[in-house]
């Protein structure tokens, strides 16, 4: 698939990553309990770097300056950011091949992988296969590029439609008392911080910056989620931008105009993790959403035929993790990213284990590069963590759900 501008530099960028790619080590698998095996994983994964997905990333006058350029159309899949996702994919296949689960060579194994139809997600699937089964050409199954798939979103649409009042209570209640007006108060200190790097420390027009239209939500209707409006909607966009050019590898001169260091990255962050906290998180929403991509889940962990694939991967988007995430009761802290921040690249993986009697159960665990990682287009010790999943406790396992608790708690 076509990835945009191909310059002599671009290449050369991509030839180095590469290189790092193969010098990769996989961090050590998380420790399987005893009496446990693992014979099934499925990995639903946020597609990798991308630039924004507007030629103008925010309205005019939010940022003193001009936006800086990319190498891919708006919305695409980055060179940079195919790099680190076979990076990341190499790890996984080093894990998985650790675990039994996929053959140390060869293309004997069956992988499934499933796409949304965007052009950032199917090309991550494509990188992804490269690493995880390289030289096998796995199929990916996706929709028609640029079309709707309303697997990767139910409720627009009306697929799974919602009962506004219950989307307000979970939304209220994800919010907390005193409202929006009260959350937009306590993260004032870190907006003033967001408009001094958009805007820089020279006069600047009294309409630069995000935070002078106050936060608004606007409420679900039966077939749209919520949305968040004003300050904290627009820090959240900017805050993404800002975590994007700077895992895209971008001269520090680019990466928030000279004015946005890591810690500023990883600080600002905090704006896209509240905006999922309370918009997709919430169990009622999160599971009306993922009323699509659940039952293939639970298709891959259940399947009984001998040939059923033992990785799957879903290749999807930051409100897709977000929702797992919130559904599960999952929590993470990558290095570099806010906590609960879904990463590019990053993935919730969902294992099935065995007992010695056939007894089956489900753990959860998330992985992603760091910043620095994603920066560097590397993956040498990814972020690999087992998270508890809430109300679950198996064989004295806080967190080990048996396969009929993992299965009610996909369906909220």
């Amino acid at each position: 698939m076509t990835m945009g501008l191909r310059s002599g530099a671009t290449w050369l960028k991509l030839a180095v990553g590469l290189i790092a790619l193969h010098a990769t080590t996989a961090a050590a698998r998380p420790q399987v309990p005893a009496g446990l095996r693992v014979d099934r994983v499925v990995v639903v994964m946020r597609h990798g770097i991308r630039p924004p997905t507007k030629v103008q990333p925010m309205p005019q006058g939010v940022a003193r300056d001009p936006w800086p350029a990319w190498p891919v159309a708006p919305g695409w899949l980055t060179p940079h950011g195919a790099v680190a996702v076979e990076a990341i994919a190499a790890s996984d296949r080093a894990v998985f091949t650790s675990a039994g689960l996929l053959p140390s060579r060869g293309c004997g194994a069956k992988v499934a992988l499933l796409a949304d139809s965007d052009q950032r997600t199917i090309a991550t699937a494509e990188h992804y296969a490269r690493g995880i089964a390289p030289g096998c050409g796995l199929a990916i199954e996706h929709a028609p590029e640029g079309t709707t798939d309303p697997l990767f979103s139910q409720i627009d649409g009306g697929h799974a439609p919602l009962d506004p009042a219950r989307a307000k209570a979970a939304v209220d209640a994800a919010v907390g008392p005193g409202g929006i007006a009260a959350v937009e108060t306590r993260m004032r200190p870190l907006l003033a911080r967001l408009d001094a790097a958009l805007c820089g420390r020279a006069t600047v027009p009294v309409a630069c910056g995000v935070a002078k239209d106050p936060t608004t939500i606007l409420p679900a209707t039966e077939r749209s989620r919520p949305k968040l409006g004003g300050a904290l909607d627009r820090a959240s966009t900017a805050a993404q931008v800002l975590l994007l050019e700077y895992a895209d590898g971008k001269p520090a001169t680019e990466v928030g105009w000279g004015r946005v260091s890591a810690q500023d990255v990883t600080d600002f962050g905090a704006f896209h993790a509240l905006e999922f906290g309370m918009l997709a998180r919430p169990p009622y929403l999160a599971a009306r959403n993922m009323a699509g991509l659940s039952p293939r889940i639970l298709g891959w962990l259940t399947d009984p035929a001998p040939d059923a694939p033992r990785v799957a991967m879903i290749s999807g988007h930051d409100t897709n993790i977000a929702n797992l995430g919130g559904l599960l009761g999952l929590h993470w802290r990558v290095p570099g990213i806010a906590a609960d921040d879904p990463v590019p690249g990053g993935a919730i993986l969902l294992e099935r284990l065995r007992d010695a009697t056939g007894n089956v159960f489900v753990r959860a665990s998330y992985r992603a590069q760091s910043l620095a990682e994603l920066r560097a287009g590397t993956a040498r010790a990814p972020y690999r963590r087992v998270l508890p999943i809430a109300g679950c406790r198996a064989r004295g396992i806080v967190g080990l759900c048996t396969l009929d608790a993992f299965t009610r708690k996909l369906k909220g």
